[in-house]
């Protein structure tokens, strides 16, 4: 058993083909297949269950992955660590986004860092779910997610960086739009410009309306917040969408952003595998990134204050 094997192991768990993980490792189906014959051999059981449309673990191949899992990912971060030890402040930062999130929460504090760290190499990944993320912090594949915070995740942890409030973004001259504020239940009936169906935001704003008896319509889904905002701007629906920060405060323009202060704020923030192990200069980049945002959707909060005033 080499830590080859492991790792591949770990691979097709996660990918649920042979041929898959071929492709990414540029070799074979068949030398993928070696790798986890070997491990059968000296486990003395069967690890892969095979299906026609690829390859699950059994219960011992579960018990083989979650533990291997762990203990590379351990193994990988002690090499990381040990490697910033002898190169000074070198080396990079894995992060997981999702689409908009760059833009949004990310961009002052990646020029703060950078010119603090000019020799740390910022990587982004861009996951389309909570899930996807978790699994590969767990795997060691990532050092941060930025993520919308729910439900505790075995193996994760979730730290709330910001809460966000909602809004409702419409087009000026809708009549909503010189609105001070809107309650969720007269959104009943309105179309809405739907989030994406299996995002996290998405999930909680439909649980929080549901909850308040609002069903409200929708013909319209988006794959980001952008697009929700740039659709309401255009006037081609009404969306409800977090406060992002930099989002423009009421006043002239196209668009408006009126508070639907019923709702339960959105709260985003950071996830690890564990913040006690995370590398110095993540865990920089993570503080980094929580005081920026801190201070933007303050001083976005006041701007709306001064614009609901004038």
């Amino acid at each position: 058993m080499t830590l080859d094997d492991l790792r591949v192991f770990i691979a097709v768990c996660r990918a649920g083909s042979l041929s898959a993980v071929a492709r990414d490792l540029t070799c074979t189906q068949s030398a993928v297949s070696q790798h986890v014959k070997r491990l059968e051999r000296e486990t003395g059981i069967s690890l892969l269950e095979r299906r026609p449309r690829g390859v699950v673990p059994t219960a011992a191949g579960r018990i083989l992955y979650e533990a291997a899992a762990d203990g590379l990912a351990g193994l990988d971060l002690a090499l990381r660590r040990l490697g910033d030890l002898v190169n000074g402040e070198t080396g990079s930062v894995r992060i997981a986004t999702g689409g908009t999130t760059v833009r949004h929460f990310m961009a002052e504090a990646i020029v703060a860092f950078r010119r603090r760290y000019p020799r740390v190499s910022l990587e982004f990944r861009t996951e389309t779910s909570g899930r996807r993320c978790f699994d590969a912090l767990l795997c060691g594949e990532l050092d941060l997610a930025w993520i919308t915070i729910g439900a505790p995740v075995r193996g994760i942890g979730q730290r709330p960086v910001v809460r966000l409030p909602w809004v409702l973004a419409v087009r000026a001259g809708d009549p909503l739009a010189a609105r001070s504020h809107i309650d969720a239940t007269e959104l009943a009936g309105v179309p809405l410009v739907r989030l994406p169906p299996h995002s996290a935001s998405g999930t909680q704003l439909d649980a929080a309306l549901t909850e308040l008896g609002v069903q409200a319509g929708s013909d319209t889904s988006v794959a980001d917040w952008d697009t929700a905002l740039l659709l309401a701007e255009l006037g081609l629906g009404h969306a409800v969408v977090p406060a992002l920060p930099g989002l423009p405060a009421p006043g002239d323009g196209p668009l408006r952003l009126v508070p639907v202060p019923d709702l339960p704020p959105l709260s985003v923030g950071w996830a690890v595998r564990r913040w006690d192990a995370l590398p110095p200069l993540a865990r920089a980049f993570a503080e980094t990134v929580a005081e920026t945002v801190a201070g933007a959707v303050g001083d976005g909060r006041a701007a709306s204050r001064d614009g609901q005033h004038t």
